[in-house]
C-alpha cells in the first residue's frame, strides 16, 4: 500500500468549484472529484494550525484540553504507528509553523522531512539593514512593521528573495514531490504528507495568477488582512478577495501538476490520494476577516475532503452526506495500511464510507480553547459560549508547554499545579496551568480576543449561510445532550461542564 497525503492551509470549500464555488477557476479540483469520493458534510475539530494537526496525528480532539502547542509525550502519532508496522513516512512542507516552539515535535515523527523556506513569518533570511523606506512605499501600511521579531517584518524580507516563479515555496513543494514520487514510485508500505501554506494569508503570487481576477485598486500590495471587522474601502476589500482568488487559483494549478503524475504513472491502480485542510477562511462574511477571534461559522469550519483508495476506483465520482471530522484523518490512514488503531482514538476510519454512506458519528465538536463549544449534526450548528468569558475555570493540560512562539512564562508556571491523569495519557499526570490575561495564548487565541460570544442556534437547511439564529429550545437542549457526550468521550476536564453551563446535562448522562 502507497498513500499520499495532501494538506492545504486555509482552503475554503466554497471557492471550489466541484463544492459550487462560482468565483475562482479551479479545474483541478473538479478533475479530482472525479477520481475521488467527495465528503459534503466534514467539519473541523481543533482550530486554528497547530491544534488540527495534532488531530491528525492523534485521531482526538485538541482544544477541550489545551490550545496550540506540540504533539504530547502521551500521544498515539500516527507516523509512529506506520513505523512500527514498517511503513515509511516522509513530510514535505513549508508550514514554518512547525519550526516554532508551538509546532515542536511534529515533524520529527517523520522517517524524513523536506522543509522549503519562507513562508509568511518564517524566520529565513538573515537581512540586518533591509531597506524599509522601500517596505513602506510598496505594501499598504496595514501589512508593514518595522520591528525585527515582528511576522509582518520577516515576511517582507523573506519576499525579497523570491523573485521567480520557481521560488515561491507552494511551487518548490510539488517540485519535491514529483521527486519523492520519481525516487519511490516503485517502492511500497510509504505515505507522503505533502503539505503547503497556502492559501494561507498572505495571498502572495507570481503576478500572472491575478489576470482572471481584475480589480479597480489602485495602491500598494494589499494581500493580507488582518483579523478584524472588516473596515476597508469596496476597492481594498475587491483587492483581498482577488489575491485570495489568485492563491487559490495557484494551488489548483500545481494541485494538477500531481494529478498528472498519477495520470502518466498509473498511480491511482495502487497509490491512495488523500486531500483535506485545516480549515477555511473568512473573505468578509459575517463582516469579518480571517478566524479565531470572532465565532467559528461555516465559512471557517465546514471544509473540504477528497479521498481516493485503489480498492474502491468504482466509487470515484461520487459523494458522501455522512458527518466527518478532522480527527478521522488519523484513523483513515492507519486503516488504509491495516494498522491496528489505539484504544484512545475517538475518530473514525472513513474507509467504510467509500463503499457505503452510512453514519459514523451523530454530532461532531469543534472549536477554540477557551471560546465556544461548538456542535453540528449536519442539519444544525450551535455555538455555546460561557456565560461570563472571563470567569474562569479554564486551565491548559500539557507537559509540553509551550505557545505557538514561546515557552510558558514563569509567570504561568508559577500558578500549575499536577492534575491526576486523563483516560488517555496512559497513566501520566499533567501540568494544569490556569489559562489568565497573564498568558500570551489568552489574548492571542483565547477569551481575550473573541467577539460575538451569543450561544446561537442556525438551521443549516433553511439558513445555509448562518445569518438568522433561532430560537428552537428543544433542539438546543438536544445538542447539549450529545455536545455532553462528546466531551465525556473525550474525557473533558470537569471544570468545562461548569464554565459551560453543562452540569446538568453531564449529571443526566451519568444518571
Amino acid at each position: 500500500m502507497r498513500a499520499v497525503f495532501v494538506f492545504f492551509d486555509s482552503l475554503n470549500r466554497r471557492s471550489l468549484e466541484c463544492y459550487g464555488g462560482m468565483s475562482v477557476k479551479t479545474p483541478n479540483f473538479k478533475r479530482l472529484a472525479e477520481r475521488c469520493v467527495t465528503f459534503d458534510t466534514h467539519y473541523v475539530g481543533s482550530l486554528p494550525c497547530m491544534p488540527a494537526r495534532r488531530e491528525i496525528m492523534t485521531g482526538r480532539l485538541n482544544f477541550l484540553h489545551r490550545s496550540w502547542g506540540p504533539v504530547e509525550p502521551f500521544d498515539n502519532a500516527f507516523p509512529d504507528l506506520l513505523a512500527k508496522a514498517g511503513v515509511y513516512s516522509h513530510l514535505i512542507t513549508d508550514h514554518q509553523h512547525y519550526w516554532e516552539d508551538g509546532g515542536a515535535t511534529y515533524h520529527t515523527r517523520y522517517d524524513s522531512c523536506e522543509f522549503v523556506r519562507g513562508q509568511e513569518s518564517d524566520f529565513w533570511k538573515g537581512v540586518v539593514e533591509p531597506n524599509l523606506d522601500g517596505f513602506k512605499e510598496k505594501y499598504h501600511p496595514s501589512q508593514v512593521n518595522t520591528q525585527k521579531r515582528n511576522k509582518f517584518f520577516r515576511n517582507l524580507v523573506n519576499r525579497e528573495f523570491m523573485k521567480d516563479y520557481e521560488d515561491y515555496p507552494t511551487v518548490r513543494c510539488f517540485d519535491e514531490a514529483v521527486d519523492f514520487l520519481d525516487t519511490n514510485k516503485r517502492a511500497d508500505d510509504w505515505i507522503l504528507q505533502l503539505e503547503v501554506f497556502d492559501p494561507h494569508e498572505p495571498f502572495d503570487v507570481p503576478a500572472k495568477f491575478r489576470e482572471d481576477y481584475p480589480t479597480d485598486y489602485d495602491g500598494p500590495i494589499l494581500d493580507w488582512p488582518k483579523y478584524d471587522r472588516v473596515s476597508e474601502t469596496p476597492d481594498e476589500i475587491a483587492e483581498i478577495q482577488a489575491n485570495y482568488a489568485a492563491t487559490l487559483a495557484h494551488c489548483d494549478l500545481q494541485l494538477g501538476r500531481l494529478l498528472d503524475y498519477f495520470d502518466e504513472n498509473d498511480l491511482w491502480k495502487d497509490t491512495a490520494l488523500i486531500l483535506s485542510t485545516d480549515h477555511g477562511y473568512l473573505l468578509g462574511e459575517h463582516d469579518w476577516w480571517a478566524k479565531l477571534i470572532m465565532p467559528c461559522y461555516n465559512e471557517v469550519c465546514h471544509t473540504p475532503l477528497f479521498v481516493h483508495h485503489p480498492d474502491y476506483i468504482s466509487q470515484a465520482g461520487t459523494r458522501r452526506s455522512a458527518l466527518t471530522q478532522t480527527i478521522d484523518l488519523m484513523p483513515t490512514i492507519l486503516d488504509m495500511f491495516g494498522v491496528e488503531l489505539p484504544k484512545e482514538v475517538e475518530g473514525h476510519s472513513l474507509l467504510p464510507l467509500l463503499e457505503k454512506d452510512t453514519p459514523v458519528r451523530e454530532a461532531g465538536l469543534y472549536g477554540v480553547f477557551g471560546s465556544a463549544i461548538n456542535i453540528t449534526d449536519g442539519k444544525y450548528t450551535y455555538f455555546r459560549y460561557p456565560e461570563d468569558m472571563h470567569g474562569g475555570d479554564l486551565f491548559q493540560y500539557t507537559l509540553m508547554p509551550t505557545h505557538i512562539m514561546s515557552l510558558f512564562s514563569v509567570d504561568e508556571l508559577q500558578e500549575a499545579s499536577l492534575a491526576a491523569p486523563f483516560d488517555f495519557t496512559k497513566g501520566v499526570p499533567l501540568l494544569k496551568v490556569p489559562s489568565t490575561p497573564k498568558s500570551p495564548q489568552y489574548s492571542r487565541h483565547g477569551p481575550g480576543v473573541q467577539h460575538d460570544t451569543t450561544s446561537v442556534l442556525f438551521d443549516l437547511e433553511v439558513d445555509p449561510g448562518q445569518t438568522k439564529p433561532i430560537n428552537d429550545p428543544a433542539t438546543e437542549q438536544r445538542l447539549c445532550r450529545l455536545m455532553v457526550q462528546i466531551m465525556l468521550a473525550h474525557d473533558a476536564p470537569p471544570e468545562s461542564y461548569r464554565r459551560y453551563g453543562l452540569e446538568d446535562f453531564k449529571a443526566e448522562a451519568k444518571s
